[in-house]
């Protein structure tokens, strides 16, 4: 029987491949960047993928996040990412909470039987709160910095917050987690200057926050598949 997996393989051998099918990822957040990040979790084998988010799909979100079409408006996004990650693979082990993250959540949250987490979200209270507590629980985390109001997706960069430059969700985030102690944190962020559009809503497009997702994806995956 052909081996769904057959291309990664090629590329990680049965090692890596095994690694991710025994990996745990933890995604907060289902939008424009987490969406896409799920899609390559799960189209790479990810053996548990858990979701977290308490949003539906609404007509504005079809413009940018993989999941919403007309067939899912008003539906619960975590229980389509559901149905989509075990569509991909049946094996998965999907966990889907429908929930909207509260920093003062975060500091009950059990992090420790995760691989690793990603952070996906917009709020920045929230973002902080799961950094802080996944590092203290000892689970590696990657997060993304702001991907609205950006034109140009080949700006986007890895990089540790401390190093980066450019991005004002950055800055704020420096501050704060510098009052928390987080010394180190790897983000995904664009050095392209915000479009300014004089409306407080972000403007966004259908690949910027995707190249984003792709890039965290990509990051999460390769580092579990060579553990």
């Amino acid at each position: 029987m052909e081996n769904w997996l057959d291309r990664s393989l090629k590329l990680y051998g049965e090692k890596g491949i095994e690694n991710l099918k025994n990996s745990s990822v933890l995604v907060f957040g289902a939008g424009g960047v987490g969406s896409y990040t799920i899609e390559a979790l799960a189209r790479s084998g990810v053996g548990a993928i858990t979701v977290v988010d308490g949003d539906e799909y609404s007509l504005t979100n079809i413009n940018r996040q993989l999941y919403a079409t007309r067939d899912t408006l008003g539906k619960k996004k975590v229980a389509v990412c559901q149905d989509r990650i075990k569509a991909i693979n049946p094996d998965c082990v999907v966990t889907a909470i429908d929930m909207f993250v509260l920093e003062k959540d975060l500091e009950s949250f059990d992090f420790s039987p995760y691989s690793f987490v990603v952070d996906a979200i917009d709020t920045i209270t929230a973002k902080v709160g799961i950094i802080v507590n996944a590092k203290a629980q000892g689970v590696p985390v990657i997060s993304c910095m702001g991907t609205g109001n950006k034109k140009d997706p080949t700006l986007f960069r890895v990089e540790d917050i401390y190093k980066t430059k450019v991005c004002p969700l950055c800055k704020v985030m420096r501050k704060l987690l510098k009052e928390k102690g987080v010394l180190d944190l790897t983000v995904v962020y664009s050095e392209e200057e915000p479009i300014k559009t004089n409306d407080r809503t972000p403007s966004s497009n259908s690949f910027a926050p995707a190249v984003a997702g792709l890039i965290l994806a990509s990051k999460v995956i390769n580092e579990l598949a060579r553990n």
